[in-house]
């Protein structure tokens, strides 16, 4: 649980951080939570699953020791597009060279390029765009043969081996998971893993699939989808309405439509979010120059913060806490900006309004939360307490946005994880769930604690009475003497 100090440094957005060769040991990680992680991103791209389970190992004895909850996501690779081996491993592309895409492995001639999708001559035309080293090199395709697709350099660059590729507005047939995918679902749902994303998105239907799969291995993670390609925009309500959560994963979107429509596509999927009552994590080069900088740019600065200011729940670090040389500082400054940026909510928070609902949550429920929200506003609440089984009601809370402090509370050591990604909601842990009595005089040592309460502060509590798992009746005000 979180002691006091750190309570007020911490910012209501959320953090999740990527784990990597720069923080993989104990020491680095837990600097990283108590700088203010709140979710640790295992990238199933890379590295080992055993290497995974190592750092999973990690993350679960720092959450113990710090007594704190700490999510897990798992993001699966999806079907990914790379280049296989180039002869010296790197290969200058100068303006209207021309290269062929061709089947096989390997190749011999550096001017014959190979990748990891046996598919992509036959799926090449014409016209077609390719696009390499995360958008820097540009090519289009000018001829097609039975075995080769040939391309002529328009955007000129270096390219490197594995380097992924990208191919704006062509329909591939890959499926949305590949061995490795469900090999790594699988190992997440027996790990008891959080979270799992999963990669280039395209319809409702790939992510009923993983949420499949999941379920028959009995796990019971929230699913991700990752919105990165001109088809899931296409398809965008189906997708977040299916998904637990969305990240906007910045990187290959980028790529795959015109970046100047980057900003306008961010706010659009964060919007579906906040009506369908969905997480979003905005994601890729959030502080990416913190990679070898201990100071960010102003623009990225002003990115994260326009993120929050968006409506979105969490911000992730990629590169800057995986193999970035300041991860710890990089965490710290996000945690910074978001807490400069929330004070806006400080006297601008909005008032509840029961226009959007959170997919499962009982009709009673939803009438419960936003008239909480009401009576917080009015007796100015300084914290509001909720004791949920699923973590629905913490959501729908969340997504009230107030500045007033929120505590989940739950019998499920599974929910409490997963309200770690829900915006300005604190998980407790040991705390009776009996929604009334010992709850409530528990929440009020914390608060008095942690110097969020004095006395003559009023205290709201949701909870249930009477009602089968899932629905909230009760709403209970303690003023603190």
């Amino acid at each position: 649980m979180a002691d006091a100090a750190r309570l007020k440094k911490r910012a209501r957005t959320k953090i999740v951080a990527t784990v990597g060769p720069a923080c993989r040991t104990p020491e680095k990680l837990a600097e990283l939570v108590l700088a203010g992680v709140d979710v640790f991103r295992l990238n199933m791209a890379h590295a080992s699953r055993d290497e995974h389970a190592e750092s999973l190992e990690m993350i679960r004895a720092i959450s113990r020791q710090l007594r704190q909850p700490i999510a897990v996501l798992a993001d699966l690779a999806g079907p990914k597009i790379r280049l296989g081996e180039l002869p010296d491993g790197f290969l200058e592309c100068e303006s209207n060279a021309e290269f062929r895409f061709i089947r096989g492995e390997t190749s011999s001639d550096s001017h014959d390029l190979v990748t990891t999708y046996e598919p992509l001559v036959d799926e090449l035309a014409v016209g077609d765009t390719v696009m390499l080293a995360d958008g820097t090199v540009g090519m289009k395709v000018v001829e097609k043969g039975p075995d080769f697709a040939r391309c002529k350099v328009t955007q000129p660059g270096t390219i490197r081996s594995r380097q992924g590729l990208n191919l704006p507005g062509v329909k591939l047939s890959a499926p949305a998971m590949d061995d490795d995918d469900r090999k790594n679902a699988i190992w997440a749902a027996e790990n008891q893993i959080d979270f799992v994303s999963l990669s280039f998105v395209r319809q409702a239907s790939d992510v009923r699939e993983l949420k499949e799969l999941l379920r028959k291995r009995g796990s019971a993670a929230r699913v991700i989808a990752k919105i990165e390609k001109p088809e899931a925009l296409d398809h965008l309500d189906e997708i977040v309405a299916e998904s637990d959560a969305i990240m906007v994963a910045r990187g290959d979107l980028g790529v795959e439509i015109d970046v100047a429509q980057m900003p306008v596509v961010q706010k659009r999927i964060v919007l579906a979010c906040t009506v369908h009552q969905k997480p979003s994590i905005i994601a890729t080069q959030m502080l990416d120059s913190m990679q070898n900088s201990p100071r960010p740019t102003r623009a990225e600065v002003t990115d994260v913060a326009n993120a929050i200011l968006d409506g979105g729940d969490a911000c992730m670090l990629s590169g800057e806490t995986a193999i970035g040389k300041y991860p710890k500082q990089a965490v710290e400054m996000m945690n910074r900006i978001a807490q400069a940026t929330e004070e806006l909510f400080r006297d601008n928070a909005p008032r509840p309004t029961g226009e959007f609902h959170a997919e499962g949550l009982h009709p009673i429920t939803a009438a419960v939360v936003y008239g909480a929200g009401h009576m917080a506003a009015d007796l100015d609440a300084k914290l509001v307490a909720v004791v949920t089984h699923s973590g629905a009601t913490a959501l729908a809370l969340s997504k009230q946005r107030s500045y007033v402090h929120t505590v989940g509370i739950s019998d499920s050591p599974r929910t409490l994880r997963q309200m770690c990604l829900f915006w300005g909601v604190i998980p407790l842990i040991d705390v009776t769930v009996d929604g009334s009595g010992s709850t409530i005089e528990a929440v009020t040592e914390w608060g008095c604690a942690n110097g969020i309460l004095v006395s003559g502060d009023y205290v709201v509590l949701i909870g249930g009475l009477g009602l089968h798992v899932g629905s909230h009746n009760q709403v209970i005000v303690h003023r603190v003497e």
